[in-house]
């Protein structure tokens, strides 16, 4: 059975931006996409007097919403299989529920409820965090959200938590027609002594080294099964949520790898992925590890 993507909205500007981005990305995969607006309201059976023909306003509004959504990614993408969802529950619930059959999860990058001065929304930082399937958050200056860049960044962490992440990248590069650009973050953490000043030189070429053939080693196998895509290796000293930050300025996606922690409550991201969520240039896809 072939795996929707999957949105959640909410009516707020953010929510638009991320339905938008999942209709363009729906039709660029061929997926049908799930449209899911999340509230605790309770529906009404005639328990509730409705005052004439007045309805509750939770209701009303949830059936305006949700309506609005479904004609506005039909009408920029006609040919997309559009199926409208409405569940009484918390959005992250909701949403964290839907993603154990989606092929990604998309949301905005804050709602209708967000903190003045927060800078990702707790719906989409917490869905990130838990989801079982590829979460992208829709955020960004407007050329990065519209694809403007032709450029996909892959933040290349530990091993066991980027392959899934990698693959997802290529995937999302090919569709595209963009290239990757892999990107490997290194620190030098020995001090240079005052009488020896060849040996901080050549430990920064020791770690630089070591970061290209990580990129190497890791991507070889990709780039076979994907050589239509164009990859650009970099390696850059610094530390790893700063650097991506700024390649995300020039990115049309930055994807991260996530790994599950087993037995944990809350959020499950690391700094990395959390500071890429709250202050990316450019939409971010969390994977996590399969």
């Amino acid at each position: 059975m072939e795996l929707p993507l999957v949105v959640g909205v909410d009516g707020s500007d953010g929510s638009l931006t991320a339905l938008d981005w999942a209709v363009d990305e729906a039709a660029r995969l061929e997926l049908p996409l799930r449209i899911v607006y999340a509230s605790l309201w309770e529906r009404y059976e005639g328990s509730v007097p409705t005052f004439g023909s007045e309805r509750p306003g939770d209701e009303v509004m949830t059936e305006r919403i949700i309506a609005s959504a479904e004609q506005r990614a039909r009408k920029r993408a006609p040919d997309v299989k559009v199926h409208p969802v409405v569940t009484p529950e918390d959005a992250v619930t909701a949403l964290v529920r839907e993603s154990r059959e989606a092929a990604t999860l998309v949301t905005g990058s804050s709602g209708r409820g967000a903190l003045k001065g927060l800078l990702l929304g707790s719906v989409g930082l917490s869905v990130a965090g838990r989801a079982h399937c590829p979460v992208v958050v829709a955020r960004g200056e407007e050329r990065n959200v519209q694809g403007k860049c032709g450029r996909v960044v892959f933040g290349a962490g530990d091993p066991d938590e980027s392959a899934a992440a990698a693959r997802f990248a290529f995937r999302e590069a090919d569709a595209r027609g963009y290239e990757v650009r892999a990107v490997r973050a290194w620190r030098c953490a020995e001090q240079q002594p005052a009488d020896r000043t060849g040996v901080a030189g050549d430990t920064a070429y020791a770690h630089e080294e070591r970061a290209s053939a990580f990129l190497a080693d890791m991507l070889d196998q990709l780039q076979s099964d994907y050589p239509e895509v164009t990859v650009e290796c970099v390696t850059a000293e610094g530390p790893a949520h700063k650097v991506l930050l700024d390649q995300s300025a020039d990115a049309d996606l930055l994807v991260l790898g996530s790994a599950k922690r087993q037995g944990h409550f809350g959020l499950q991201l690391g700094r990395v992925s959390h500071t890429a969520l709250h202050h990316s240039v450019c939409p971010v896809a969390v994977v996590p590890h399969a």
